[in-house]
């Protein structure tokens, strides 16, 4: 089964997809320029990969992120379940990562390596 997660940020949206066994894969960003393009981009995302399942990385310590998030995810024209992960730290941790392979921090690479480390974390749950 074909699952992709999204870490969902003001600027730009992580995105990571796992096809087949456990091997999560990080895709490009997608770039925020308003709600309704994000959302448009994530749908389509959807449809091309053919994602039966969709994970969204949802942070617990901040209530104005998790309004906004789930406000996002409203806008979705889901017709797959999806269910929120915990995601704190997960950014920091992205960085930790690309210590020294990346010198801008704008490309999305962080956001979808973050996207990646949430999609992990769900697995390694039902496991």
């Amino acid at each position: 089964m074909s699952i992709a997660s999204i870490d969902i940020g003001l600027k730009r949206i992580g995105v990571a997809i796992c096809v087949s066994s456990d091997i999560v894969t990080p895709k490009d960003a997608i770039l925020r320029k308003n709600r309704n393009q994000a959302a448009r981009d994530v749908n389509i995302f959807l449809k091309e990969w053919d994602i039966k399942k969709l994970i969204v990385g949802f942070p617990s310590s901040s209530d104005d992120m998790q309004k906004r998030i789930k406000h996002f995810v409203n806008l979705l024209e889901l017709e797959i379940p999806y269910e929120f992960q915990e995601e704190n730290m997960s950014s920091i941790e992205a960085e930790d990562m690309m210590k020294g392979q990346i010198k801008y921090k704008r490309d999305g690479r962080v956001d979808s390596i973050a996207a990646k480390i949430i999609l992990e974390r769900y697995l390694a749950k039902k496991h």
